[in-house]
């Protein structure tokens, strides 16, 4: 059975809710055939959301790891390409803290590839009449900051998982949303792509 780790994040900014933290219960709370399914919701707060995202990898040892978040600006379901190491805040987290070119792990690679099928999930998510694209930038928030501290902790470990960030349209309705995830998840653990890195 395939381990899987969830992530999103809760309410920030002004939104008083966070449409990745509801997709990620709902599919926690309906599962996935064939998947021991663990789902956290990490808080908006620099440093503290990647170290319980880390300490929930070291608790799960899950074989993928996906994590999600919304973005304002954007009409299509995003899995993200890249993570680079940058913080460079152009709003407080949840605790106050505001960086500017600061990095995310200090003398770290400059960045790092995902390692999720995100060309196969476009073309399923649009199969399926969901929006979706490639994404070349997850900004500099703190949808990247876990991204890269994630993907840092996989290389510097070397331990064999799949992992990737996916962004979520703010506003998109929550069924089409969470199937949208459910889809990229199943193309992730189609046994063609899950391979020991």
């Amino acid at each position: 059975m395939a381990r899987l780790l969830l992530s999103a994040f809760d309410a920030f900014g002004t939104h008083t809710t966070n449409l990745s933290s509801v997709v990620a219960r709902r599919i926690w709370e309906e599962g996935i055939d064939g998947v021991d399914l663990a789902a956290i919701e990490l808080p908006t707060i620099r440093g503290v959301a990647s170290s319980r995202l880390i300490d929930a990898f070291g608790q799960t040892r899950p074989d993928v790891v996906v994590m999600l978040g919304i973005a304002d600006k954007r009409d299509e379901i995003t899995p993200e390409r890249i993570a680079i190491n940058v913080d460079d805040y152009r709003i407080a987290d949840n605790a106050g803290n505001q960086p500017v070119d600061e990095p995310v792990v200090a003398g770290g690679p400059a960045a790092y590839l995902a390692t999720l099928p995100i060309k196969r999930i476009v073309a399923r998510l649009r199969e399926a009449d969901i929006p979706s694209s490639v994404s070349n930038s997850a900004g500099t928030f703190l949808c990247n900051h876990v991204s890269y501290s994630m993907l840092h902790h996989v290389e510097r470990t070397g331990i064999p998982c799949r992992a990737g960030f996916i962004h979520i349209p703010a506003d998109m309705p929550l069924a089409l949303a969470v199937l949208g995830v459910r889809l990229a998840i199943e193309v992730t653990l189609e046994p063609d792509t899950v391979v020991a890195l």
